[in-house]
């Protein structure tokens, strides 16, 4: 395919509003990129002659783009990226040149994954530049395009550019989660959830938008909202796509865990995550030292899963459960503090001091994991007689 026939192409579709085959003619995963004939290190005044501006600018830049992957041996990522923002800062022209008119979005979309994962790969082939630092410029690139599309505020419902938000800002969440700027990913999530579009995606960019909104509560400590994201992500996603929903049970487990549900061991072994049958097991067992273990043993999947700080927090748990079993052992309500200490040191926590044993006692209470309160006085917990050891969910 000539360049003349590449361009008529894409002036068809543009004068037909074919968003999506424009989109595909800008995509670099599509056929022509693999194109000898489209090689072209300036194209600007052949594509400014056939095509209208500002979709002048956004092709002759994507034409570069390939250029520079496909002509250099390895790829040249930094112009290729180069001209890639070129490329959006073009389309936002185009959003704003564009008004009551939403069918150009997925330009937008393709656009903007190609510039996430080519900064992506500039990191890898940059090693000099400061690490996130690339990805980071792309997130504001993409911020230019969020905002346009949030302030469409006048269209109706059914041409609104504010249909785009939520595609955005997955790209964006992916960012922020690679370069570890989470507390960049709180008025992301608000400016959805507060949408009245948050119901109009599509499903697919709903789990998506799920799977990250429902980590960054994780690691908030808001385990009922993560929960409620990472269920819907999980139970919505289509079962062939296996790897995806144990990417989200890793999140979700573990969450699940700390609100006192403990999974059964066919869906961990289905989904190959039994790293975490063990830990339920020793969790349910109120047993500190297969805790330990098991913690010990999988370390290394849990760090870099990036879940080992939750799954430390089940430790307390675990020591609620073993409370427990020893008010059940004694029947009464007035519990010596020795009692504890013995339990523990016989459940692992060999070193545990009294001091020790006040503090995680102090810490259940806190929590409301234990109705009660500690007599120093007489080195005793006293518990209520109704209900002293809650349920996890409701504490």
């Amino acid at each position: 395919m000539y360049l003349h026939d590449y361009l008529n192409k894409i002036m068809r579709v543009w004068n037909a509003y074919e968003g999506q085959a424009v989109a595909r003619f800008l995509a670099l995963q599509d056929f022509h990129v693999n194109d000898p004939n489209l090689y072209k290190e300036n194209p600007d005044a052949a594509v400014s002659r056939q095509l209208p501006s500002p979709l002048d600018e956004i092709v002759s830049a994507h034409l570069k783009v390939v250029y520079h992957l496909m002509r250099s041996d390895p790829p040249n990522y930094t112009e290729a990226y180069r001209f890639q923002t070129s490329c959006i800062q073009a389309v936002v022209k185009l959003l704003q040149q564009m008004k009551e008119e939403n069918w150009i979005l997925p330009i937008m979309y393709v656009v903007s994954i190609d510039l996430r994962l080519l900064a992506a790969k500039c990191e890898q082939q940059t090693k000099s530049s400061k690490c996130g630092e690339i990805l980071e410029k792309a997130a504001e690139s993409l911020m230019s395009c969020f905002r346009v599309c949030a302030g469409d505020t006048r269209s109706s419902d059914e041409d609104t550019k504010r249909l785009g938000m939520l595609n955005l800002v997955n790209q964006l969440l992916k960012v922020y989660f690679r370069i570890n700027k989470l507390h960049l990913c709180k008025p992301l999530i608000r400016a959805i959830d507060s949408s009245n579009f948050k119901d109009s995606f599509s499903l697919a960019q709903r789990i998506t938008y799920k799977y990250f909104a429902g980590r960054k509560a994780m690691y908030d400590s808001d385990f009922k909202n993560a929960e409620e994201y990472l269920s819907f992500a999980f139970n919505n996603c289509p079962r062939r796509f296996t790897k995806n929903k144990r990417l989200i049970l890793i999140y979700l487990t573990p969450v699940k865990m700390l609100l006192g549900y403990m999974p059964r061991k066919e869906v961990l072994e289905r989904y190959n995550v039994l790293q975490f049958h063990d830990l339920a097991s020793a969790v349910k067992e109120g047993n500190v030292r297969r805790f330990d273990e098991a913690i010990r043993r999988h370390e290394m999947f849990f760090i870099n899963a990036g879940v080992y700080l939750i799954v430390e927090k089940m430790k307390i748990i675990t020591y609620r459960n073993l409370f427990k079993k020893v008010h059940q052992i004694l029947q009464t309500h007035q519990i010596d503090m020795n009692a504890f200490q013995t339990a523990l040191q016989f459940s692992g926590a060999e070193d545990v001091s009294m001091d020790e044993t006040h503090c995680i006692v102090a810490n259940l209470i806190y929590e409301g994991r234990i109705k009660g309160y500690i007599s120093y006085q007489h080195n005793k917990l006293v518990i209520s007689k109704q209900n002293a050891f809650p349920n996890v969910v409701a504490a």
